[in-house]
C-alpha cells in the first residue's frame, strides 16, 4: 500500500496574501487587485471613502482565511466569484 503525499492546490498560496490584505487594507479593495478582480477593485476602493469598504474588506479577509485551500481556489481563483 503506497500513499501519496499531499500535493499543493495550485493558486493556494494567494489566500493568506489576500485574506491578511483584506484586513489589513480591506477599504482600499488592494485584496481584490491582487486576485485580479480590477472592477470590484475600484468598487471597494470607492466604497472605502464612505467607510464601508473596510467592513467588507474585514470580513472577506476572514473568510478567505477560513476557507480550506481546495475551497478558497474553486471559489475564489478558478470561480472567480468576485464578492464574498
Amino acid at each position: 500500500m503506497s500513499t501519496v503525499p499531499n500535493q499543493p492546490v495550485p493558486g493556494a498560496e494567494k489566500k493568506l496574501v489576500a485574506g491578511i490584505l483584506g484586513i489589513l487594507l480591506g477599504a482600499l479593495g488592494i485584496h481584490k487587485f491582487y486576485l485580479g478582480y480590477t472592477k470590484e477593485g475600484v468598487i471597494q476602493l470607492i466604497l472605502g471613502f464612505f467607510c464601508i469598504g473596510g467592513l467588507i474588506g474585514l470580513i472577506e479577509g476572514i473568510l478567505y482565511l477560513t476557507k480550506s485551500d481546495e475551497e478558497f481556489v474553486a471559489t475564489y481563483v478558478n470561480g472567480r466569484k468576485g464578492w464574498f
